[in-house]
């Protein structure tokens, strides 16, 4: 039995490796599909080679990948294991064909009806959740098996114990494993971005420093040989144009300045309440001539150290890019809500727009990455730049179609 059981705890062990050592960087959508058919390769090797009693008793693990696709991609990714379980079922025939059946649909029906619930959870309410639910469906088939055998004796509660406790140990080393390798890639991101935003907060400050000396001295000059009296009205045309193009240079520059390192002058120790509704108030006529309802709730005592400049423009992006989610929608609504929880001052910003795909949520934040056409991904990226500066993370949560949410979390 226990050489058995190892073997079956290889087989859970394989889709995760395989995916960490070869998959790991590749597309999120085509990790779902090698992730959806390992598992099935794992059920059905789980199936094929079950863990055997001495008293002749045999139960398998087959369940166990099942819930864990079910619970983390809901029915979407569950179908197609779903059809795999039950066509190799009835392939190997024998008694309980019908009953494995129809278990495996009451499994398929109400586990994925938690996905959404259960994504949402950390870490440790993860594993807590994801083996509570393996119990329980390891006990809800027990429970049929003994109405279906009548008489519960001895080596019936052997099995069970064997059962539930192999159900158990093992839903929670794989999920403790999972959990770990998805902490890991989160702060191997956060790490390479930390880095990807320093090196831009460097880079921008030392050029626009040394762009802007140039362009005020050229704009001085220009700006006195504008007001002689000896150059023609053509000329002072073009002078004209020409100052108009260094203050556009300038703005340019000023925007780079924005991913420099917080000034001195501007840093502030305060709960966001001012910045906060001074950028509500400033984004407010651009959402009225969009049809953007615009809902404000402020409920946080937490004070932090911050550039404010920074913070204002990293609030005015987000609320920007929000109103314009809900452009081609011909409206909705922007949900800003500012709070705090555990010591953490908590910013849930909200849109009834178009959406984001995984895909695209995954690459938020890089250099010169942006899903609106005109877009330069500066804006994003000076976003990540200003809460990374202040030690926070950035949580995008995006359903095509539906909606977004950032959710910003800035310790204090």
């Amino acid at each position: 039995m226990f050489e058995t059981l190892l073997l079956n705890f290889l087989f859970l062990l394989f889709p995760v490796l395989i995916v960490l050592i070869f998959f790991e960087n590749r597309p999120h959508s085509y990790n779902r599909k090698i992730l959806i058919l390992l598992s099935a390769v794992t059920m059905i090797l789980c199936i094929t080679k079950p863990i055997k009693l001495e008293m002749g008793f045999i139960f398998d693990l087959r369940y166990i990948p099942f819930i864990i696709v079910a619970l983390f991609g809901g029915y979407k990714s569950v179908l197609p294991l779903y059809l795999i379980l039950n066509i190799y079922r009835f392939y190997l025939g024998g008694d309980g064909v019908i009953y494995s059946f129809l278990f495996s649909t009451a499994v398929f029906i109400l586990v994925p009806l938690f996905s959404k619930k259960f994504i949402k959870l950390d870490s440790k309410s993860r594993i807590i959740g994801a083996t509570a639910i393996s119990f329980l469906t390891m006990g809800f088939y027990l429970m049929i098996l003994s109405i279906l055998v009548g008489t519960l004796d001895r080596q019936f509660w052997i099995l069970t114990f064997h059962a539930l406790t192999t159900h158990v140990g093992v839903m929670s080393i794989i999920m403790l494993l999972i959990e770990r390798i998805i902490a890991n890639i989160k702060n191997r991101d956060r790490i390479l971005q930390s880095e990807r935003l320093n090196v831009v907060s460097e880079l921008a400050a030392s050029v626009s420093h040394e762009i802007r000396n140039p362009l005020t001295v050229t704009s001085g000059f220009l700006q006195l040989l504008n007001k002689s009296n000896t150059i023609t009205p053509v000329e002072k045309g073009y002078i004209e144009l020409s100052l108009q193009e260094l203050n556009r240079a300038e703005k340019i520059v000023s925007d780079y300045l924005s991913f420099a390192k917080p000034q001195s002058e501007n840093m502030v120790y305060s709960n966001l309440k001012a910045e906060s509704e001074y950028t509500k108030n400033l984004i407010i006529p651009y959402a009225t001539i969009h049809q953007v309802e615009v809902q404000f709730i402020f409920n946080n005592s937490l004070n932090t150290n911050y550039d404010r400049n920074q913070i204002q423009q990293c609030l005015i992006n987000l609320f920007k890019n929000g109103i314009e989610a809900m452009k081609d929608k011909g409206g909705g609504t922007l949900l800003i809500d500012i709070s705090e929880r555990k010591q953490n001052i908590m910013i849930s910003i909200q849109d009834s727009g178009v959406g984001m795909t995984k895909e695209e949520i995954s690459r938020m934040g890089k250099p010169y990455y942006s899903t609106k056409a005109e877009g330069t991904g500066l804006g994003m990226l000076m976003v990540y730049s200003t809460i990374n500066k202040v030690k926070g993370t950035i949580e995008v949560d995006s359903e095509k179609g539906k909606g977004t949410t950032f959710l910003i979390t800035i310790p204090t």
